[in-house]
């Protein structure tokens, strides 16, 4: 009897460490996948890996009366409320994940772990814009941190009917970088940001608009629309009534569009 729990210890006493590496292992990557979760949430994205086009949409608790009202609201709007299908986005031009949805910013596609196939959202839908087959609604929602004055800038170009030359300058690499490492919301720093936009804008009528301060109220407006849309991160689309949260892959908006155009 004693010879056997000798055995048993000596067993125990062999497997401790190895038991000891594989909790060890375990609570690291419990504790590593917990972290990507939360940053996930943190920036309003999707992990964009291999099966982002196939995550399906969330159905949005609003109607269509509501979506079409916002036309009658302080957003930036492009056609009008009777087309069949209407496309709201909320971003923030200083948000990663809506500079991947934008398409314009590829540098940031490895940094962000975007699988190879991946279709940006925003250029698909510009077409159907520009084709007039769609109408566009743009709110603001700060899901990163440091977009306002980019938000002001689209804003002043969409007064001049360049909205999409701006937003595409400013959702570029140079722009994500200028917008969080530059200029983060100084508004003392609207000569940079006009300048940097000066061959979609004279830059001095850009710079003007950025400091008469009109849009600063309408800022806090859009963000309290988006928040009532349910928006909580960026970016946020929604094609009529579908919700489609984050940095989705544009084919699995595509129902979406073809139900609506129909």
């Amino acid at each position: 009897m004693a010879s056997e729990d000798s055995s048993k210890s000596n067993l125990f006493e062999k497997l401790a460490p190895v038991l000891l590496i594989l909790s060890v292992g375990l609570a690291f990557m419990v504790g590593v996948l917990w972290q990507k979760v939360a940053n996930l949430e943190k920036n309003g994205g999707n992990a964009l890996g291999a099966n982002t086009a196939a995550q399906p949409a969330a159905q949005a608790t609003i109607d269509i009366a509501t979506i079409k009202g916002l036309f009658d609201k302080n957003v930036i709007k492009i056609g009008d409320q009777n087309k069949k299908l209407i496309i709201v986005e909320a971003a923030d031009p200083s948000c990663p994940w809506c500079h991947v949805a934008g398409g314009k910013d590829p540098e940031l596609y490895t940094q962000m772990g975007v699988a190879n196939g991946y279709i940006a959202p925003v250029p698909e839908l510009k077409k159907l814009v520009e084709s007039g087959k769609a109408a566009f609604v743009y709110i603001f929602y700060p899901g990163h941190g440091n977009g306002e004055m980019g938000a002001k800038a689209l804003y002043c170009a969409q007064e001049a009917g360049k909205f999409w030359e701006v937003h595409d300058l400013v959702m570029s690499n140079a722009g994500y970088n200028l917008m969080n490492n530059t200029i983060k919301n100084d508004k003392t720093q609207s000569g940079a940001l006009a300048d940097f936009l000066k061959k979609a804008e004279d830059p001095s009528v850009m710079k003007k608009c950025l400091d008469s301060g009109k849009y600063d109220a309408v800022l806090k407006e859009n963000t309290d629309l988006a928040a009532s849309l349910g928006v909580t991160g960026t970016p946020g689309f929604f094609l009529n009534t579908t919700s489609f949260p984050g940095a989705v892959d544009y084919s699995s908006m595509k129902s979406a569009v073809d139900e609506a155009l129909k």
